[in-house]
């Protein structure tokens, strides 16, 4: 069939990303976070193509059971945890590791008469007031692990960095200040380091590291693109001119008139929209390639099209391809001009766009 639209994922270019990021891990094992549809790449066919990683973590059950069915054995990390006795049921019949952050998982524990026995990852609020027991609950909570029925198969221990994204590292350091003297009181594996902790703070790496974005070639940093860390832009998401038509000097294109022709235009009109995953609010100038030539957006984003100026290039014709974000654009250029994250770009390609792996 052919589309008008589509995400072409390059799979030795998820390989190569791992490689290079285990490279960078000072000895970590990778624990490859492939939650959100594996941040809009698709969820079973990235974890096949990153059968080297030494685990996988998703957010919700639901994404370890497709990952089971697929065949994948390695270890899945559940990091939002179960929240009810049958989710419990159901992560020990599919073998997840469990991170726990909040009292009622560790009675759901407690209460526990199966003879699956867990790894189990306690979660240290350090600072993110997201989930997580604080500090001074942390002890208690480890005691409570320790004691349980069925013994865990390993006890570990977790925290997430709130910005270590960000170059000015107090904060961080902050929260590495509040872990360092518990673990001092308990003989367990830790996990620390995000993608950007993992390229940027080698004091993070612990025994195991948490890359999730850059697993895909994009920088967690709002200044730097992946290329830059030697990292390869996974998708592409890729498009086809639909019409080319002159318009005229004064003349506005696309919803609320927000581009006006300066002189005689031709405006090239492209398959994608906010339907699809593109922000409505990338404004005009945003890059996009035709023919491998960047040209830019002319009008609002509208649910299935976009308008792009091509009067500089005349030969753009109906049919010609156009790729909206990829290895010759970085997705992190568009989500600067949108004012967002390349997360939110990624994540938010639609259901209607068939993504394929190459």
């Amino acid at each position: 069939m052919i589309r008008l639209i589509g995400a072409r994922i390059d799979s030795a270019a998820l390989r190569a990303n791992l490689s290079l990021l285990r490279s960078r891990a000072s000895g970590a094992r990778i624990m490859a976070v492939v939650k959100a549809n594996a941040y809009g790449h698709g969820l079973v066919g990235t974890a096949l193509a990153l059968a080297g990683a030494d685990a996988f973590a998703v957010a919700r059950i639901e994404e370890a059971v497709a990952l089971r069915s697929a065949g994948v054995a390695q270890p899945i990390v559940l990091l939002e945890g179960v929240v009810s006795d049958e989710q419990l049921t159901e992560a020990a019949h599919l073998q997840l590791d469990l991170v726990v952050h909040e009292p009622g998982q560790l009675a759901l524990l407690e209460a526990f008469r199966g003879e699956y026995r867990f790894r189990l990852w306690l979660k240290l609020d350090s600072g993110m007031n997201r989930l997580g027991f604080r500090p001074e609950e942390f002890a208690a909570a480890w005691g409570r692990l320790q004691a349980l029925r069925t013994r865990p198969l390993a006890l570990r221990v977790l925290t997430h960095l709130a910005c270590a994204d960000e170059r000015d590292p107090q904060i961080t350091d902050q929260q590495l200040a509040r872990l360092a003297p518990l673990l001092r009181n308990v003989n367990a594996e830790v996990s620390i380091a995000n993608s950007a902790a993992l390229l940027a703070r080698p004091d993070t790496h612990a025994d195991w590291v948490r890359p999730g974005l850059a697993l895909y070639g994009v920088s967690p940093f709002a200044d730097r693109t992946g290329g830059e860390f030697g990292l390869r832009a996974a998708m592409s998401l890729d498009s086809t001119v639909l019409a080319v038509k002159t318009v005229l000097t004064g003349e506005r294109v696309g919803y609320t008139g927000a581009w006006q022709a300066r002189r005689p235009s031709r405006i090239a009109t492209v398959a994608g929209g906010y339907g699809d995953g593109l922000l409505r609010s990338l404004p005009n100038g945003t890059p996009v390639l035709i023919n491998g030539i960047r040209a830019p957006l002319a009008g609002r984003v509208s649910m299935d099209m976009i308008g792009v100026d091509v009067t500089d290039l005349p030969q753009v014709r109906v049919g010609d391809a156009v790729q909206l974000w990829g290895a010759a654009l970085p997705v992190e250029e568009l989500a600067r001009a949108a004012g967002t994250i390349a997360y939110e770009l990624l994540c938010g390609i639609s259901q209607r766009v068939p993504v394929e792996m190459s």
